[in-house]
């Protein structure tokens, strides 16, 4: 079972290096990766659904180095070297979450967003999504609170909170409600 409060990651651990189109070009801790304007690395997002359509959404929790406090989608991260994708994202679900599920995989881009002082994301990011049966048991450590909205009301806070959610998660949603509505109406209403 996952401690509410247990540590699972660390800015030591060594990440995935590529070039645009994903070809593994070497290693570098996840600080070097995501210091300055950060280096092109592997990365996911998945995007959790319940069973009535409505997505999973998480707060990252304060301690986060890079938009702590934010809301996003409900699981991302980082593969770490020597890590296939599957197994990343299976342990990150757990490590985060508490839960285990199948993935679809929809898309990948590449994305820089910079958060001042503090550094930038500069990642190749696979997007996938999912379902989640039950209540998720996130780990404090990572998220401090997660809820389930639907995509309307998601919407709606986007337009009228935009500065409340991480850069990636607005740009995966609108690409995933734009390009990739057939994959997305498998799990929940698009907008």
């Amino acid at each position: 079972m996952n401690e509410k409060n247990r540590i699972v990651s660390s800015e030591d651990e060594q990440l995935i290096l590529v070039d645009s189109s994903d070809n593994e070009v070497g290693h570098l801790s996840k600080a070097l990766c995501h210091d300055g304007g950060g280096v092109l690395h592997r990365a996911f997002s998945l995007f959790l659904f319940s069973e009535s359509g409505e997505l999973l959404l998480q707060k990252r929790s304060e301690t986060k180095r890079l938009w702590p406090g934010f809301w996003s989608n409900s699981c991302c991260s980082h593969p770490r070297r020597g890590e296939s994708m599957d197994t990343a994202t299976a342990r990150r679900l757990n490590d985060e979450l508490n839960i285990d599920t199948s993935l679809q995989h929809v898309y990948q881009f590449c994305y820089t967003a910079n958060f001042g002082e503090a550094g930038s994301e500069n990642e190749l990011c696979h997007v996938y999504l999912g379902t989640v049966d039950g209540d998720p048991q996130p780990n404090n450590s990572e998220i401090s609170s997660v809820r389930f909205l639907s995509s309307n009301k998601l919407e709606q806070e986007l337009n009228d909170s935009p500065q409340r959610f991480t850069p990636w998660f607005k740009q995966e949603w609108q690409e995933l409600n734009s390009r990739y509505r057939e994959q997305l109406a498998r799990y929940c209403d698009p907008v």
